[in-house]
């Protein structure tokens, strides 16, 4: 399973959606990227394959990042991939 995360402007948690494969996960994160890209102000939907109940809809203007990748690789190294990473108190 790969994972596809997007940081929003003053939100400190990412949003993410799942794909099964490499190729479904960089064709959203291109999609993600060229909405990035675009000077006009759109909204981008998104679904995940993993819980097809689960949806997002962000304006594309508010996206400040994105990254991609496999869920079964953070579970192996024990840390959690993303954007923001919090020490344990």
């Amino acid at each position: 399973m790969y994972v596809i995360e997007i940081l929003l402007k003053n939100t400190a948690m990412p949003m993410s959606v799942q794909r099964k494969t490499v190729e479904e996960a960089t064709a959203v994160y291109q999609q993600v990227l060229e909405a990035m890209r675009g000077s006009d102000i759109t909204l981008l939907e998104l679904a995940c394959d993993r819980q097809p109940e689960k949806k997002i809809c962000v304006m594309t203007e508010a996206i400040v990042a994105a990254q991609m990748y496999e869920k079964s690789g953070a579970a192996a190294s024990g840390k959690t991939p993303g954007f923001v990473a919090f020490a344990a108190s």
